[in-house]
C-alpha cells in the first residue's frame, strides 16, 4: 500500500462522502445531540488543518487538527474507511498530526471521542499513543456520552 497524506478541502466531493461515513458511524453509536463532530464547513474554518490519506488515488482516510490556543491543539474527526480499519493507518495519521502539533509549538493536544463501545478501538488507539484519559477541555460540557483524552508534548 502506497498511503499519503495531505493538506486538503474537506468540501470536496470525495471527502464528503467519507464525512458522510463518519457521522454514520457516530450515529449508529452515539445520541445525535451528543456528537460533537464538525460538518465539511467547520472542518474548513480559520485555525483547523484538514488532511486526507490516500493509496494511490483512493481517498482512505481523514484527520484534523484545531488550535485551541498557541499552546494547546485538537485532534478532530479522525476517520479511516471501515474496510481497511486494523492495518496501522490511523496511526499514521495520528502520528502525522502529532508531529504538526510538535512543529507548531504546541505543548498539549486533547480529544474527544465517544465512550460507547463502537469507540473502543478509536480510545485504544489514543493510549497505544500515549494520550490519557482527562476532562472536559474548551468548550465541552461533562457527559457521560464523551470521553476526553490529552496527549502532553513536553
Amino acid at each position: 500500500m502506497q498511503v499519503s497524506i495531505r493538506t486538503d478541502d474537506p468540501t470536496r466531493p470525495e471527502c464528503l462522502a467519507l464525512l458522510q461515513a463518519h457521522h454514520a458511524h457516530m450515529l449508529a453509536h452515539t445520541d445525535p445531540d451528543k456528537i460533537y463532530a464538525l460538518d465539511a464547513g467547520g472542518l474548513a474554518a480559520p485555525g483547523m488543518t484538514f488532511w486526507t490519506m490516500w493509496n494511490g488515488a483512493e481517498l482512505i482516510g481523514f484527520g484534523a487538527l484545531k488550535m485551541l490556543d498557541a499552546e494547546h491543539g485538537e485532534i478532530k474527526s479522525m476517520h479511516t474507511v471501515a474496510a481497511l480499519r486494523g492495518q496501522g493507518l490511523a496511526g499514521k495519521m495520528l502520528d502525522h498530526i502529532i508531529g504538526v502539533a510538535r512543529s507548531r509549538g504546541y505543548r498539549r493536544v486533547s480529544l474527544e471521542t465517544g465512550s460507547a463501545d463502537g469507540f473502543g478501538a478509536a480510545r485504544a488507539l489514543y493510549a497505544r499513543h500515549g494520550f490519557a484519559v482527562c476532562g472536559p477541555f474548551a468548550d465541552y460540557p461533562d457527559d457521560p456520552e464523551s470521553a476526553f483524552m490529552t496527549l502532553s508534548l513536553d
